[in-house]
């Protein structure tokens, strides 16, 4: 079976690889130029199991509210006339009652302990070259009542099988000793010792190499222009090169990983995906003073900021904009990264050649990403990860491509559609 892979980011490739790999022909199609161009060319580099509560949670009304009107907020809602953005925020609002809560963090956490498993798994296969260190993720508490649930925090991890360390200020130290130069100590933390980092960029780039190599066919430089269907059965993509040239893409089955401009494509069809664009940014920034920088990657849990060391560089990325899908940087929003960096590591790194990066993090309310069949016959979809696109990518494949196969997927995860063996 022909299976064309609609978007060649992190979902898109480790899609390709896992259908690939389980005898599918597949072909990749793409807009920019090379893989993983925009989403997940600059991204946090966080492979964060230990993070598996929801942006929406009883927690988040109160927090926003403290954070509007506020141009360096961590959440920052800018309203426009898109009823679709007002949809997702109701949506989202109904997503932090309790029990909906508890239920989105079950299914993202055993999601994501899968996908870490098959990301260990490809590498053992492969030998994959980029740069990822597995030291785990430190997690920051800077606020009293926030630092006094540290304890609930990693026995909620524990129910969820996910390891996880409460830390006094003492310890986060020991863990991370850069952080004695920071102006403000965390009053403590959580360390998941089996967390990791690694470039997001490298990892696809290297795994494209390797499809390639094994046959499957790129599409680059290649605009989506629309679905073709009929009776509700997909029957080709109409794109456009680069020349200008019109065409028409066919394959038996296709998949929809374009992430935030999911719901574009498929609203023709007469499906409704609830994914809104939420832009974040990131600064990538060379390390001068390596005793000065962090080895652990860190989220500081206060501003939503997180840091992971990647070779000679230090990736440091957060904040969130709920602005439709302008992609213009905020310099402010900016700036505030290289100023925590600044006053986190002071002299470790050239905030002067700072490399800059924003994108569109494709979220859903629940922040449960969208894996499976959709309302027609031969489409699929896997797409709508939000901010842990690179956390959930490898376990969102294998999963989406042993439902395609007929088999029911490992993770006990809300799974769209499908029969199984």
């Amino acid at each position: 079976m022909h299976v064309l892979v609609l978007g060649a980011g992190l979902a898109g490739v480790t899609t390709a690889w896992y259908l690939k790999h389980a005898g599918f022909d597949v072909s990749v199609v793409d807009r920019q130029p090379g893989p993983a161009m925009e989403t997940s060319f600059a991204n946090g580099g966080q492979i964060s199991v230990s993070h598996p509560e929801p942006w929406a949670n009883p927690g988040a009304p109160g927090t926003i509210l403290r954070w509007l009107g506020k141009d360096a907020a961590p959440l920052r809602f800018i309203p426009r006339a898109d009823w679709h953005q007002w949809l997702w925020a109701a949506r989202f609002m109904r997503e932090c009652l309790p029990w909906r809560t508890r239920r989105n963090t079950a299914a993202i956490a055993a999601l994501a302990r899968y996908s870490r498993a098959c990301l260990e798994q490809l590498r053992i296969d492969t030998a994959l070259h980029y740069t990822h260190a597995r030291r785990g993720i430190l997690h920051l508490f800077f606020d009293p009542a926030e630092a006094a649930r540290i304890r609930d925090r990693v026995d909620e991890l524990a129910r969820h099988a996910i390891a996880a360390e409460a830390c006094d200020a003492a310890r986060c130290l020991a863990i991370e000793p850069a952080l004695a130069d920071m102006t403000r100590p965390p009053l403590g933390g959580i360390y998941a010792p089996d967390d990791e980092a690694g470039d997001a960029k490298e990892f696809i780039d290297a795994l494209t190499g390797r499809l390639q190599a094994e046959g499957v066919r790129f599409h680059f430089d290649t605009r989506i222009d629309a679905l073709d269907h009929r009776g509700g059965l997909i029957e080709g993509v109409r794109v456009t090169l680069l020349d200008g040239r019109t065409e028409r893409l066919d394959a038996s089955s296709y998949v929809l990983c374009t992430g935030s401009y999911s719901p574009l494509l498929v609203a023709p069809l007469g499906e409704r995906l609830p994914i809104y664009p939420v832009k974040g940014y990131s600064v990538s920034v060379p390390i001068i003073d390596p005793a000065r920088a962090p080895r652990v990657s860190l989220t500081d849990e206060a501003r939503r900021i997180v840091c992971s060391p990647l070779g000679h560089t230090l990736r440091v990325a957060g904040t969130a904009e709920l602005n439709g899908y302008d992609l213009s940087p905020n310099p402010r929003r900016q700036a505030s990264l290289l100023e925590w960096i600044d006053t986190t590591f002071p002299g470790a790194t050239d905030p002067a050649t700072a490399q800059a990066w924003c994108g569109l993090r494709p979220t859903t309310p629940s922040n449960r990403p969208l894996i499976g069949k959709s309302g027609l016959v031969n489409l699929y979809y896997n797409t709508g990860h939000g901010s842990l696109g690179w956390t959930l990518a490898c376990g969102s494949a294998a999963a989406l491509t042993a439902l395609m196969s007929g088999h029911r997927p490992e993770p006990d995860f809300p799974f769209l559609g499908g029969r199984f063996d």
